[in-house]
């Protein structure tokens, strides 16, 4: 029994009682073993690897339903403030045109001679750096909590 390999076709029959083939079944037994086996550690690394993927895949599926929920709600507020912002607008055209009117009709009683004494109205939008009304203290007691 030679565990070395001969590359003559007589080396299975050197011993003359034909023990050499013996050997040579059992490698060849051994290694068709080991072949299954190492298969069988490979299919299984295999399902493995796609049964990570079917995770990966459901995780992700999920992740992009929550992006869409997310992007349709986002959608429906800007749908909402561009709608209050052109309702907005149509007001602001509104109003400027009626400042516009009530300036023209100022103009032609100024022309006429009446006197005309307008206060100026505040207006918190022309100087967002000063307060609207006049800061006044606020007295607080260490009681009142």
């Amino acid at each position: 029994m030679s565990s070395r390999r001969s590359s003559s076709p007589e080396s299975n029959t050197d011993s003359g009682s034909g023990g050499g083939g013996f050997a040579a079944d059992e490698r060849k037994r051994k290694r068709m073993l080991s072949n299954r086996e190492s298969a069988r550690r490979s299919r299984a690394r295999k399902q493995q690897r796609l049964e990570e993927l079917v995770a990966e895949v459901a995780r992700l599926q999920a992740e992009n339903a929550q992006v869409q929920s997310r992007i349709a709600t986002f959608d429906r507020e800007f749908s909402k403030v561009d709608g209050e912002n052109a309702v907005l607008r149509a007001r602001h055209g509104e109003l400027a045109g009626r400042l516009e009117s009530l300036g023209s009709v100022l103009e032609v009683f100024q022309m006429a001679g009446a006197p005309v004494d307008i206060p100026e109205i505040p207006d918190p939008l022309l100087r967002p750096w000063q307060p609207p009304f006049p800061m006044q203290p606020i007295a607080a007691d260490a009681f009142q909590f």
